[in-house]
């Protein structure tokens, strides 16, 4: 796989700074169920990282100690952790909000028996990847049976009151370009996803979120590999909105990895760009810390969460 952090490194983005820290999102490992093309995680069955207990508990130490009320699991599939279930029983007891980054077949896998009951019980939110409500434009990204699947894991999650009106249990939608341009105005998207969704399958959803394919890790390789990736950060930066650096998710999260070393979010997890663009630091070294106001590290694959609508974990930031 193409090297992208080269090609990355030296750029003109905006300075920025951290806010309050509002939420801490964990990588549990890389091991998933599916390997979807544009995956910034790199992730697959064949990946063997995962979070070991120690970390686990310094999480949960750090949620305890933080104040901090928002635990967002990621992976990977963050389900195949053998530890997940304890580890949302945990952080549920201490009142703090649990978001399950779910890719919905994994509600099928072997041993997941439960686990969509499991969610509903715990009043976990899901955010659930399905980047089209097309199959042809779906199983083009994550491969043949997967729209079905997908299907099935959502009328089961609506059946057990996710989606709903009034249930209090939040199912949003992840939508991600199947190609190198950016997502469509979320609204008007989000419009067509509830009406085709509802017409063809009888599934209902809370929100729809659009988020930009990141020019890193298995996407930025594969734009490398088509002589596509000059365009294609061209397209992002000739889009930049500059109203977007005040709401972007790395001002108030921190991204914890397997190992416990944490990074400004995601992206830069995958990049190994260090909180702050400075030494690799544990999250066991910043309790008691206050991150407001630090510096947040940048590299130019930053403006695919500026450009246009902007994009985040959360969706769309304005624009």
């Amino acid at each position: 796989m193409h090297a992208t952090l080269p090609l990355l490194r030296e750029t003109d983005f905006p300075t920025i700074r951290r806010g309050p820290l509002q939420t801490l999102q964990a990588n549990l490992g890389y091991k998933c169920n599916q390997s979807c093309l544009h995956c910034h995680v790199n992730a697959g069955p064949t990946r063997s990282e995962m979070m070991d207990g120690t970390t686990l508990q310094m999480v949960v130490a750090f949620l305890q100690a933080s104040g901090v009320r928002q635990l967002d699991l990621t992976g990977g599939a963050p389900e195949l952790h053998p530890r997940f279930r304890e580890l949302v029983s945990v952080a549920r007891a201490l009142e703090v909000e649990v978001i399950d980054r779910c890719n919905l077949t994994i509600l099928e896998e072997p041993g997941q028996e439960g686990l969509a009951e499991f969610l509903a019980e715990h009043r976990v939110g899901i955010i659930a990847s399905l980047p089209c409500y097309l199959e042809e434009n779906v199983e083009s990204q994550r491969g043949k049976g997967v729209y079905a699947a997908s299907i099935r894991g959502l009328q089961r999650l609506n059946a057990l009151g996710y989606g709903q009106p009034d249930s209090g249990l939040e199912l949003n939608l992840m939508y991600n370009p199947v190609g190198p341009w950016l997502p469509p105005p979320q609204a008007g998207l989000e419009a067509d996803y509830r009406r085709e969704l509802a017409e063809r399958e009888g599934v209902v959803f809370n929100r729809l979120y659009a988020l930009t394919n990141m020019p890193i890790a298995r996407f930025g390789s594969t734009l490398i590999s088509h002589d596509g990736f000059e365009d294609y950060m061209a397209l992002l930066k000739s889009a930049h909105c500059p109203d977007n650096l005040n709401t972007v998710m790395c001002r108030s999260l921190i991204s914890v990895d397997w190992q416990g070393y944490v990074y400004d979010c995601d992206f830069n997890q995958m990049l190994a760009l260090a909180l702050g663009d400075d030494r690799p630091t544990h999250l066991s070294e910043l309790i008691g810390r206050d991150l407001d106001g630090r510096p947040i590290a940048v590299a130019d694959h930053c403006y695919g969460c500026t450009a246009g609508q902007g994009s985040s974990c959360g969706g769309a930031l304005g624009g």
